[in-house]
């Protein structure tokens, strides 16, 4: 499965030749804006939407941490929930409690950095550039 996933990253990476990332917005409909997907230089947000005030966040983190899925809820700047799946459990939901309630640019503030095992990255870095990525680079 991390064989499928690096390749299939590899080919969006090729297919998107912007360096950060690439991003198109399109409406749908009056409330439902939908992103097609960005990608960092080792994550992959695959869904960015604003549906009804709420932006849903859903991105593939790099295959340098644990987990491989995060979905994050955010209310205008203030995070509303955060998911990891697989990983840490325990951490991945202390991550998640902590940072709810706390503005975006509060949470990649604190987040942003933190390095796991010498990996160059971690759990909560990848939460806080993805939540850099998806809100606030505009």
């Amino acid at each position: 499965m991390k064989l499928f996933r690096r390749i299939v990253a590899a080919l969006v990476v090729a297919a998107l030749t912007v360096p950060a990332f690439a991003s198109a917005m399109y409406v749908d409909d009056e409330n439902k804006k939908q992103e097609n997907v960005m990608v960092g230089d080792d994550y992959q947000i695959v869904r960015n939407e604003i549906v009804d005030g709420i932006r849903y966040v859903s991105a593939v983190p790099s295959q340098k941490v644990c987990s491989n899925k995060i979905d994050i809820e955010i209310e205008g700047d203030v995070v509303r929930s955060v998911v990891f799946t697989r990983g840490c459990n325990g951490n991945g939901k202390g991550i998640g409690a902590l940072i709810q309630g706390m503005t975006v640019e509060e949470a990649v503030k604190r987040l942003k950095g933190i390095n796991c095992s010498n990996r160059g990255t971690s759990c909560p870095d990848q939460l806080a550039r993805i939540l850099e990525a998806a809100c606030l680079s505009r």
